[in-house]
């Protein structure tokens, strides 16, 4: 019987944990503060988003209601999510958001969204 090193054994633990997958994904703490930078402008109190689509993103469960059509988000599937579709442009390049002139959400923001979502989308 050969004997595995030492050194591998203690590795082992160490290398499972590195493996067990992507870290947590938070909405207080990774998630709003993307909303809030580039969406609530348009999707807060008043704004003109929510007047046109009736989508709040004041906070987590205004979010999850969506709007007059429908949820924008999906709790475990990012890619059907409407939200991430309207952000990266796949629905219809027309209805990008954010539609103003204003700054758009990188890759790595939209990232820890679509992290979120596929994590279940909880109130975290």
């Amino acid at each position: 019987m050969k004997k595995t090193p030492r050194a591998l054994l203690l590795l082992t633990p160490v290398l499972a944990l590195l493996g067990c997958g992507e870290k947590p994904a938070s909405y207080n703490t990774d998630v709003k503060p993307v909303l809030d930078k580039y969406c609530i402008r348009c999707h807060g109190e008043g704004g003109e988003g929510s007047k046109v689509s009736g989508l709040r993103m004041d906070d987590y469960d205004s979010l999850m209601k969506g709007t007059k059509h429908g949820p924008v988000v999906k709790a475990g599937d990012s890619f059907t999510s409407v939200l991430v579709m309207l952000v990266e442009g796949r629905a219809d390049p027309a209805l990008r958001m954010p539609h103003d002139d204003g700054e758009a959400p990188g890759p790595e923001e939209i990232e820890v969204v679509k992290a979120w979502i596929d994590q279940g989308a909880k109130n975290n």
